[in-house]
């Protein structure tokens, strides 16, 4: 199984950026989908962005469209997220998640998938 482990959160300043990191371990061939949810307060776990491997395909969440880029390297066993633009509503706890199989555009549907979550990493953004 591959199991997520995320690095990289902080605090940073509105219409900042900030790079997480999330290494995977346990791959070994076929596809997988590595996706970035978040939890922010008073909202649901909601999908940031996920990452199709091995073809590299990509889907975001509409928040994420035009601030954040997801981008992985399968060789390294990692799936970073970049996050421009930040805004104070970005503040939350972000988690790694791997599905063994192929990622959606649905993200709640994505959310049922996925069995193997990481333990989150915090971003809080500051006015």
């Amino acid at each position: 199984q591959v199991q997520p482990v995320e690095s990289g959160g902080g605090s940073v300043q509105a219409g900042g950026s900030r790079r997480l990191s999330c290494k995977f371990s346990g791959y070994t061939s076929g596809y997988n989908c590595i996706a970035w949810f978040r939890e922010t307060p008073g909202k649901e776990r909601e999908g940031v962005a996920a990452y199709q491997i091995p073809d590299g395909r990509t889907e975001y969440g509409d928040f994420a469209k035009g601030r954040f880029t997801i981008s992985g390297d399968t060789a390294d066993h990692t799936v970073d997220l970049q996050m421009t633009s930040l805004k104070p509503e970005d503040t939350g706890m972000y988690f790694c998640a791997a599905h063994d199989g192929f990622c959606s555009s649905d993200f709640p549907f994505l959310r049922h998938l996925i069995r193997n979550w990481g333990q989150g990493t915090q971003v809080t953004v500051s006015s």
